[in-house]
């Protein structure tokens, strides 16, 4: 706990010196999905990302409070202040409950994290479950003058903060540009400006997710959330607040206006961001059509995908590049993950069977030091991970009797990689073995083909492949989100 740790501050633009608030303890907070469909590759990002600096803290001796919040209210389509809600949208067309189908695609949310070895956090809160909070917020920012009531919704009035305070301060927006761009908008909707967002909307009649307010039966601003639910469990001023990069303007911006309009201050000491991920240079996501979601990945049933990864596999892929660095998506990128992957799990078993020698012929704790150095960077973990291919390396000398340890250096050797290894880096063995791949790898090419014979029309050849498959006891079923498949009654 007493390592010198520099995280990259997205307020500052700069590496700056971790000090903890209130040392040991530490807050972080970060940016949860918002359930209405499978998650996807651009979800598992900053989920590794910051179940790694999670790790990370931890293994030092700090005690983290990690807060990911759940977004199952107030969500608009596109990200906008009008439209339908997300999830009631989902629920409308699968004729559910709203809440029927947050669970639903919660539990399968935690499966992936689960499967990713993703830690639960400390606590993750639901937006549904602290309406109060948002409401009172919602009070207090009326109070400070720096809301708006209009037709029974409330609006947080951009330029009145910008008077006192600096909007666009974390995105490095000025407003003087925004509302050159924006005037012509002016007098479309009830906002007196266009990038005014909502704190509150008045539910329309067919809105099927409403609460009372003091101003209307409606719901909660998606920005609100998570300034309530951050207060909520970490105070007014905590330590990390985390997300991705696309997330930084509107809606942190929008939490920092927020809080600072009802505490007075900064909510957050420091802000990260992990990059995203793209798909031949352009943005994954749901919102863009090109995603690929990571039971597609597992399963191989995605057109895009040549074979089914594993969860390891992308776990290890996207620890491979910085967090702070795009992340391209390849077919051959995540084979050389495949590969990199199982190069240094078998190095850890090769590294349980060594023997140790009279004199240490490697320099082990220069080694250690270096892999912590990267952690200690920002997190730097493919340059932690080249030190640990560097360990592999004198593994495999030691094996063929080109170098030795001491008992005692090895015994340091075998903690350190296994603390990496394990307990930072989240890697593990895999359970199913090369035959349960093989069968991933199969029916994902089966549901591929099944998916290029639909796409031209040939529904007699798509028809049989489900037909055998299901003669064979391997079921397939469509949904919105793409193919599921199981055997023998269990998902695979």
């Amino acid at each position: 706990m007493q390592r010198e740790i520099q995280i990259y501050n997205t307020l500052s633009r700069t590496k700056e010196r971790f000090e903890p608030l209130n040392p040991p303890f530490v807050g972080l907070y970060v940016c949860g999905p918002t359930v209405y469909g499978d998650a996807h590759l651009g979800h598992a990002r900053p989920a590794i990302t910051f179940d790694l600096v999670f790790r990370y803290l931890s293994h030092l001796g700090y005690k983290v409070r990690y807060v990911r919040n759940i977004t199952d209210v107030g969500h608009l389509e596109n990200d906008a202040d009008e439209g339908e809600d997300k999830i009631a949208r989902k629920a409308r067309l699968e004729q559910l409950e709203p809440m029927e189908v947050v669970q639903y695609f919660t539990d399968r949310y935690h499966l992936n994290m689960a499967q990713l070895n993703v830690k639960s956090p400390s606590i993750e809160p639901r937006a549904s479950g602290h309406i109060i909070e948002q409401i009172e917020m919602v009070r207090e920012i009326l109070k400070a003058g720096m809301g708006y009531e209009v037709n029974g919704s409330v609006y947080f009035d951009v330029e009145a903060y910008n008077r006192g305070h600096r909007y666009g301060k974390l995105s490095g927006r000025v407003l003087d540009d925004l509302l050159a761009n924006t005037r012509a908008l002016e007098g479309q909707d009830e906002k007196r400006n266009p990038f005014d967002f909502a704190l509150w909307k008045k539910a329309q009649p067919e809105h099927i997710m409403r609460w009372p307010s003091p101003w209307s039966e409606g719901f909660p601003g998606w920005h609100l959330e998570c300034s309530a639910m951050s207060n909520r469990y970490l105070g007014d001023l905590f330590d990390i607040h985390g997300g991705g990069m696309d997330l930084l303007f509107p809606h942190h911006e929008a939490e920092i206006a927020q809080s600072c309009t009802v505490h007075g201050k900064d909510p957050v000491k420091y802000w990260m961001h992990n990059n995203m991920i793209t798909i031949e240079g352009q943005k994954m996501g749901k919102s863009l059509g090109n995603f690929i979601t990571l039971n597609e990945f597992f399963n191989g049933a995605h057109v895009r995908l040549e074979k089914a990864f594993s969860p390891m596999t992308i776990r290890f892929f996207i620890l491979q590049a910085h967090y702070r660095s795009t992340l391209d998506f390849s077919n051959e990128a995540l084979m050389a993950a495949e590969k990199g992957l199982e190069r240094l799990m078998a190095g850890r078993k090769v590294l349980e069977q060594l023997k140790p020698g009279s004199e240490s012929t490697f320099d082990v704790a220069g080694l250690q030091a270096k892999c912590y150095a990267a952690m200690d960077d920002d997190f730097n973990s493919p340059i932690a991970i080249a030190h640990l291919f560097d360990a592999v390396r004198i593994i495999n000398s030691i094996k063929d009797g080109k170098g030795s340890l001491t008992a005692t250096d090895l015994h340091g050797l075998r903690e350190w990689v296994e603390s990496f290894v394990v307990d930072i880096l989240g890697l593990k063995e895999e359970v199913g073995g090369s035959e349960s791949s093989l069968m991933s790898d199969v029916v994902g090419l089966l549901i591929r083909l099944r998916a290029e014979a639909k796409a031209r029309k040939d529904f007699q050849t798509a028809d049989e492949i489900r037909d055998e498959l299901g003669k064979v006891g391997i079921v397939l079923k469509d949904t919105r989100d793409g193919v599921e498949w199981q055997i023998s009654g269990k998902d695979i």
